[in-house]
């Protein structure tokens, strides 16, 4: 069996490796954060700069929101043949206090989540092709 080829499904939006990031920008004049990335101008209504520095956001928050989906997403969403319902957690990140929605991990039941659980990301397969893995991010309760 030829082993497959591990890639992100979307480039560039969060790192991989025993501690993954996502990867965002913050602005250099007011210093906002931003997901996914920002390069063209400040979303802030108060600033007007253009300038921003790529960098990795928090790994951890807490829970802000979360449901559970019984239905198959919508191409381009790629769900496989085998589809199960999935759980989604809007997560509000400890440093930047943004809050990021994400597919809570594999194993995780709907039941064991509430607001303000610890979270954290981990990335794990969304779905393969013939010869590529293509893994996400996910939000994990923290373990200590």
């Amino acid at each position: 069996m030829t082993e497959k080829n591990v890639a992100p499904s979307i480039e560039g939006w969060f790192t991989t490796g025993d501690t993954p990031h996502l990867i965002g920008t913050q602005c250099k004049t007011c210093q906002t954060y931003f997901f996914p990335k920002q390069d063209l101008f400040c979303k802030n209504p108060a600033c007007r700069s253009t300038e921003f520095d790529e960098v990795e956001l928090s790994r951890t928050g807490k829970i802000w929101s979360y449901t559970e989906h019984y239905y198959r997403p919508p191409e381009p969403y790629i769900s496989g043949d085998d589809f199960e319902p999935y759980t989604i957690a809007a997560v509000e990140l400890d440093k930047e206090k943004m809050v990021i929605l994400g597919q809570v991990a594999n194993g995780v039941a709907h039941a064991d989540l509430t607001t303000g659980l610890a979270m954290e990301i981990v990335v794990e397969t969304l779905y393969e092709e013939e010869d590529t893995e293509r893994t996400v991010w996910k939000w994990k309760p923290v373990t200590d």
